[in-house]
């Protein structure tokens, strides 16, 4: 069951955080990130990584959910689906870091 609850959790997190980050609260972003994007930038920018962390954290929550059936293909796809989730969510903070920081460093 721990192995169960535990992606879940993590999955509310980041969803809850890619909400605020949508919001325009950048705040859970790195500062260095923060300094580097125009006030008029904050709010796209936000709902750019905010949507990226929302991805990502809804296919924890579903692979999560995928762990608790006995059957292979379940597990099989929540699996696949986390992994697509994790580089569809990372492209988009990528995108973003690049289209309003110039760069990610």
């Amino acid at each position: 069951m721990k192995n169960i609850i535990s992606p879940i959790i993590v999955g509310i997190f980041l969803v809850v955080m890619g909400i605020f980050n949508m919001k325009g609260n950048i705040s859970t972003i790195r500062i260095h990130h923060r300094h580097r994007v125009t006030e008029e930038d904050i709010l796209p920018f936000g709902r750019l990584v905010g949507l990226g962390t929302i991805i990502i954290g809804a296919c924890i929550i579903v692979f999560g959910l995928t762990r608790l059936s006995k059957i292979v293909f379940f597990t099989v796809f929540g699996t696949v689906l986390l992994v697509v989730g994790t580089v569809i969510g990372l492209i988009l903070m990528l995108w973003a870091m690049f289209k309003y920081n110039k760069g990610i460093f």
